[in-house]
């Protein structure tokens, strides 16, 4: 796992030892960030299910002037920690350690987010609810994006348009607006 663009390019993260962690693959990032490029320079950045912090530092790496990550597990929050010291971004990447439900019931800080990206396990019941309540963290015009699992529908909750739906294998990304 590593940076794939721009100032951290080539950076190695730190991958988990653990099971329970999918992190999102080198390639599929690359095909977000891609889709993302137009909107980076400058923005400000939620990274929600964060995991390594690897959405987060490449959103860094290539322009965005902020990241948060909102991470429950105290292991996967010390390997964001590490990664962010290897990526040099202590400044402007902040770690949130708490449930996703409860870290977004209120105005994250930092917020509101011009790009929010949601990786949450693929398997998580209460997806629709995170999705609806990451939404309230947008700025006017902000994104969200959801990586799930490719043979699974997107949850279409009230007041988000899907806009655009991109599978790589097992994985999809689904932007909304």
């Amino acid at each position: 796992m590593r940076i794939i663009a721009g100032t951290n390019k080539g950076r190695a993260l730190k991958a988990p030892a653990w099971d329970g962690l999918r992190p999102t693959s080198d390639k599929l990032r690359e095909t977000l960030f891609n889709i993302l490029a137009p909107r980076l320079e400058g923005a400000r950045v939620l990274d929600v299910f964060a995991g390594t912090g690897a959405i987060a530092l490449e959103a860094l790496s290539r322009g965005a002037a902020s990241a948060t990550c909102i991470e429950q597990d105290r292991r996967a929050a010390r390997l964001i920690e590490e990664n962010r010291e290897r990526c040099g971004e202590a400044e402007r990447c902040v770690i949130i350690r708490d449930a996703v439900d409860r870290a977004l019931a209120t105005p994250v800080p930092g917020g509101p987010f011009d790009i929010v990206v949601l990786d949450p396990p693929y398997d998580l019941p209460s997806i629709d609810r995170a999705v609806s309540a990451a939404a309230g963290q947008r700025a006017a015009g902000g994104l969200l994006v959801l990586e799930h699992a490719s043979r699974r529908a997107p949850p279409a909750p009230p007041g988000l348009v899907v806009t655009r739906t991109v599978k790589s294998g097992d994985s999809a990304l689904t932007f909304y607006s």
